[in-house]
């Protein structure tokens, strides 16, 4: 009987062995820098890295376009004020005078010296 249970604690032991073996050389793929998932890390914190450069750089530029349109949007301002008291101030002018009757005169040019027949 106990040369049984040595042969099966023989086994057990061995079959742990193996299945230890299985799992050390699954992780050494796993964990590998080329193909593995060790890898894809490695690229998607470079792309990480890169993406976070990318978004100081549109911050920054956001920033400056920002500065840019307020002082643009001051100056429009300004200038809608001043057109608005133009405006305002063309209420204050006298109503144009009417256009001088027609008398029926038609003025021509005469055409110069040798130039008749020609058109």
């Amino acid at each position: 009987m106990e040369l049984i249970a040595d042969i099966l604690l023989v086994a057990g032991a061995l079959g742990a062995a193996i299945y230890c073996h299985v799992l050390a050389r699954r992780l050494s793929r796993f964990n590998d820098l080329e193909n593995g998932v060790g890898g894809a890390v490695a690229v998607l914190s470079a792309q990480v890295d890169d993406l976070s450069r990318t978004l100081r750089a549109a911050q920054a530029t956001a920033n400056n376009s920002t500065g840019s349109l307020d002082t643009l949007t001051d100056r429009a301002e300004g200038v809608a004020k001043r057109l608005e008291l133009l405006v305002a101030s063309m209420h204050d002018l006298p109503d144009a005078p009417p256009p001088p009757p027609e008398t029926g005169l038609v003025f021509r040019r005469h055409p110069p010296e040798g130039a008749e027949g020609r058109t």
